[in-house]
């Protein structure tokens, strides 16, 4: 099996079946989705909204590196990586990763690493809207 890879950065809302069908494969017993919802609280305010915005071209580079690494460091054959842009309302899906492995050791691990490595390194920014205000947020593990 060739190992492969999805990136995708949109607008549009995410679909996560189109992420998990395509980490889905007969010969992979392993596979993790990791979900990001939007919540309707941080930092003890109430969020109403978030606003993400991307450099895309760099982010995409960025993001093809966290998939090429992962197939390289963790036995798993499929990583998909999805992110939204754009104003987002409680309970949307900002971010999408989904990996196929073998075994779900491998799948989990290299999924954590993904959103991990994702939130430090990719030119994504996000911006909580509170009911009171607005704020730029740092990226966070």
């Amino acid at each position: 099996m060739t190992p492969s890879i999805d990136i995708v950065i949109t607008s549009e809302r995410l679909d996560i079946l189109k992420a998990e069908s395509f980490v889905a494969d007969d010969a992979l017993g392993g596979e993790v989705i990791f979900i990001g919802r939007v919540r309707n609280h941080s930092k003890g305010k109430v969020v109403v909204q978030l606003d993400f915005e991307a450099m895309e071209g760099m982010a995409i580079k960025e993001m093809r590196k966290i998939a090429s690494t992962v197939l390289e460091r963790f036995a798993v054959k499929k990583v998909a990586i999805h992110h939204a842009t754009g104003k987002l309302e409680i309970g949307e899906i900002p971010v999408v990763i989904a990996v196929g492995a073998a075994h779900r050791t491998a799948a989990f691990e290299a999924c954590q690493y993904c959103i991990d490595t994702l939130k430090q390194n990719v030119p994504i920014w996000k911006k909580e809207i509170f009911s009171d205000g607005e704020e730029w947020v740092s990226p966070t593990p």
